[in-house]
């Protein structure tokens, strides 16, 4: 059975295309701009998994201690944001991505963020 997009949204540094959101998961393709990062932030319940399909990231997260620490990851690389775990990705290249999540969408707790939101 074919499906529409759920939903298109823009963002200050690119968009997000919803492809599905179901009461199980979400699932989306995000487009960061070329020196361009999203906020600061953590999700209360919120998981993610992140597929990386083109360009290239830089990533502020989290490790096992809750320490802070920077990768760099590129095509084929899966990130994985538990809850309370804090993050922030900045695009080094443009950058498309696949996130797969609960589907907790409006859990963002923004610690910092370029665009005042």
């Amino acid at each position: 059975m074919k499906a529409e997009l759920n939903r298109y949204v823009e963002k200050p540094w690119g968009y997000e295309k919803w492809i599905a959101v179901t009461d199980h998961y979400a699932l989306k393709e995000i487009f960061f701009k070329k020196g361009q990062r999203c906020s600061f932030q953590y999700h209360n319940k919120k998981q993610e998994h992140i597929y990386i399909l083109s360009g290239k990231l830089e990533v502020l997260e989290d490790n096992k201690n809750r320490e802070l620490e920077t990768h760099i990851y590129g095509p084929g690389e899966i990130i994985f944001n538990p809850a309370t775990y804090r993050h922030r990705n900045t695009a080094l290249e443009d950058t498309t991505i696949i996130e797969v999540s609960t589907p907790d969408l409006d859990d963002v707790v923004r610690i910092e963020d370029d665009y005042d939101r």
